[in-house]
């Protein structure tokens, strides 16, 4: 691969003749590799759910914790992640973040195999599992380098919408795999259910090794360094100051940490509340990232946080229908009102990201991306544990809601008076 010296796509000429080439290719080897990330870090969420079905006896609280635990590394590696590509360049960063998902991977293939296995072995196998959930930070910064600011928007979304996608490709792909002894010749028996049927749920893990190592060796010969890319840690760590990082943090965390950790939760909150439809707990996550390509080319069109208040508006309601059906115990309606809130976040993840290159200057454009990516990347440890304990200390989820529902009130009020309004401070 040709080194790149100069790079500038607010330029037309450039951009028309040389840029949009370059862009295009690093964006669509960007997308698998944040894929593989995204299911690597929510592959507990899929996981849990079967382990005492097999042989391991964990609480209900224990497997929501194997479920929230990525989440809170993930999260808190976002935050070193974020300054990655700055410091040693986006094609060496994604090449490092994506071949170390194969050692979790790997990990769990075979921690699963025996129910002795200690819960805190697995704890940091989940734990490891975080390493995926840091890759967000440095994905969208880089690729936030490749496009003109009139295109950011879209190709924000095209990243992040397909590589959240991975949420619910491991939740379909799962169950279906499982079903088979494909990996079996590694050292794999089948493990017997209650039922009398049998399972590989090693599987769940090993198949994404070699996709792994296949995106690593790809992106090591086809992705670019940016010269305008690179920045010291300290020049990056301005934003800090920046009371915009911090606003469109809180915004970030209402759209994209309420799908994340949702989309963590989902599958065993169908099995605690609807046990036979737990087939469909990759539909919330499917339609979240489908929803965020169109979140993000909404907002180029109409405007962020025109886009974001609606959004807000929506996922409110849409929590509040959840309630309600929860205390009515009625299925149609809590997935209904369920996939309104996924279907609303992935919009407002979306046209959250669009917001951010209009409100900074390119260079703290992207590490503002990973920042407030860092920040909602907490909601995948959030949201589950808060469902654990409602569950526990008042038998139901339904009390969780009000917290979500005040996160809610709380980021739309921000986004009418910082950028919405008339006399708002930035208009986008």
């Amino acid at each position: 691969m040709a080194r790149i010296n100069y790079w500038n796509p607010e330029d037309e000429k450039f951009w028309n003749t040389e840029g949009r080439k370059h862009a295009r290719r690093n964006l669509w080897i960007s997308v698998p590799s944040l894929m593989l990330a995204f299911i690597v870090w929510q592959i507990w969420s899929v996981v849990a759910v079967r382990l005492n079905d097999i042989g391991f006896q964990f609480t209900e609280e224990q497997l929501f914790t194997l479920a929230a635990i990525p989440g809170l590394v993930g999260a808190t590696m976002r935050f070193i992640y974020t300054f990655g590509v700055g410091k040693f360049g986006g094609r060496n960063w994604t090449v490092i973040s994506t071949a170390v998902l194969a050692i979790p991977a790997a990990g769990i293939g075979f921690a699963v195999q025996n129910p002795d296995t200690p819960y805190s072995i697995m704890l940091l196998l989940a734990a490891l599992c975080g390493l995926g959930g840091g890759n967000f930070s440095s994905s969208v910064a880089n690729i936030s380098f490749f496009f003109p600011k009139k295109e950011k928007g879209t190709a924000l979304g095209i990243n992040g919408g397909l590589g959240n996608m991975g949420v619910s490709v491991v939740q379909f792909v799962t169950p279906l795999i499982i079903t088979t002894s494909t990996f079996a010749f590694i050292g794999g028996e089948g493990q017997v259910l209650p039922d009398g049927s049998q399972v590989w749920l090693q599987n769940a893990a090993f198949i994404w090794i070699i996709p792994i190592i296949l995106l690593t060796i790809i992106a090591a010969f086809k992705m670019d360094n940016l010269p305008t890319a690179t920045q010291s840690v300290k020049d990056q760590f301005v934003i800090v100051k920046r009371k915009h990082t911090w606003i469109m943090s809180v915004l970030y965390v209402a759209t994209f940490g309420s799908f994340i950790g949702y989309s963590a939760a989902f599958p065993l909150l169908l099995r605690s509340l609807f046990p036979d439809q737990i087939a469909l707990a990759f539909l919330g996550a499917l339609i979240a990232a489908a929803a965020r390509p169109i979140g993000g080319w909404i907002s180029d069109k109409f405007g962020g946080s025109r886009v974001t208040a609606i959004v807000l508006v929506v996922m409110s309601f849409g929590a509040l229908s959840v309630m309600h059906f929860i205390g009515q115990k009625e299925f149609s309606g809590f997935l209904i009102s369920f996939l309104v809130l996924f279907f609303a976040a992935g919009i407002g993840s979306g046209s959250t990201f669009q917001m951010i290159p209009n409100i900074f200057i390119p260079k703290e454009a992207a590490p503002v991306l990973g920042f407030t990516a860092a920040f909602a990347a907490y909601g995948s440890f959030v949201i589950p544990k808060l469902f654990g304990w409602s569950v526990k200390t008042t038998g139901t989820p339904v009390t969780a809601f009000y917290f979500f529902i005040a996160i809610y009130i709380i980021a739309i009020l921000l986004n009418w008076f910082y950028y919405q309004r008339k006399n708002a401070e930035v208009k986008c």
